[in-house]
């Protein structure tokens, strides 16, 4: 082999052998991010988890340009990204939390992209992606869940653009094998997708406030009335819906009287689901 040819091939070699101990590094390190995020979610003061969540985020964008098929590192973001917009930013500013939503629901798209079938379904017929994501066992629940959250948070943010509403059978898709497969994933957070579906749209679209309620019930039944957030959704798409007035002050009042730790590895979503009862306390009259 000639000089200039060995420098060549050495220099290939060297940085194949650079990306794939960089690999090596990055999935060593998954276990210490996983629990960096656990340790996030024990927080109980949201100024010091909302100023820390974005540098994390950031950190494990960092780590996925040196593994960008990295799919621990890919649900990361998408979780973390869809939480922050979720309990950080949407109530103070929507415009900012629909490209928080937007890069969670991409990043969780990007899991399901790896699989060929999906990514030549996702732009056919409807039919044709119905059969791929029925397909689909156990596996898939984390980025299809993912996707479908972040898309919904999304859209709930834009329902005056008629091309966001276009999104929707693809969100319901992805959410309804989600719960066919594995409702309990995230505290059953699929029964509050299709709950507030279901009481947010017109009865005349569809549209269904006591069937809404049975969803939010099913995830209190399932968490044992401990997930904060199901009594949010529940003054919103079903008690504000049905103008029941009692019965929304007593689901705020619920969340407003919950211990901090009632779910201690969970304490941050209890502390952003009793400051969303209290944004809402505050709009009661515009809301009845």
């Amino acid at each position: 082999m000639k000089k200039t040819h060995l420098v060549l091939f050495l220099v290939f070699l060297l940085g194949i052998s650079s990306c794939s101990l960089n690999q090596i590094v990055i999935r060593q390190m998954e276990p210490i991010l996983q629990q960096s995020s656990n340790a996030l979610y024990e927080e109980s003061d949201l100024q010091l988890a909302e100023q820390a969540l974005p540098a994390n985020l950031k950190l494990v964008e960092g780590l996925l340009k040196s593994d960008p098929e990295n799919e621990e590192l890919l649900l990361l973001l998408a979780q973390g990204y869809a939480g922050y917009a979720l309990g950080f930013v949407e109530d103070v500013d929507p415009e900012r939390a629909k490209v928080f939503y937007l890069r969670a629901r991409d990043y969780a798209l990007r899991v399901l992209r790896k699989d060929n079938t999906f990514k030549e379904a996702e732009n056919a017929d409807l039919e044709v992606l119905i059969k791929v994501v029925n397909s689909y066992g156990v596996e898939k629940v984390p980025p299809l869940f993912w996707a479908g959250f972040a898309g919904a948070g999304y859209l709930n943010l834009d329902l005056g653009n008629p091309m966001a509403l276009m999104e929707l059978p693809k969100i319901q898709l992805f959410m309804d094998r989600v719960e066919a497969l594995e409702p309990s994933f995230y505290y059953g957070a699929v029964y509050l997708y299709q709950g507030s579906v279901l009481g947010m749209k017109p009865i005349i679209m569809g549209g269904n406030p006591q069937k809404a309620k049975e969803y939010f019930e099913k995830n209190l039944e399932l968490n044992q009335n401990k997930f904060l957030l199901a009594y949010i959704y529940m003054a919103k798409y079903y008690a504000a819906k049905v103008l029941d007035e009692e019965l929304f002050d007593q689901y705020i009042k619920v969340v407003q009287n919950a211990p901090v730790d009632i779910i201690p590895e969970m304490t941050l979503i209890t502390q952003i689901a009793k400051r969303k009862a209290e944004l809402l306390s505050k709009s009661k009259e515009d809301i009845f």
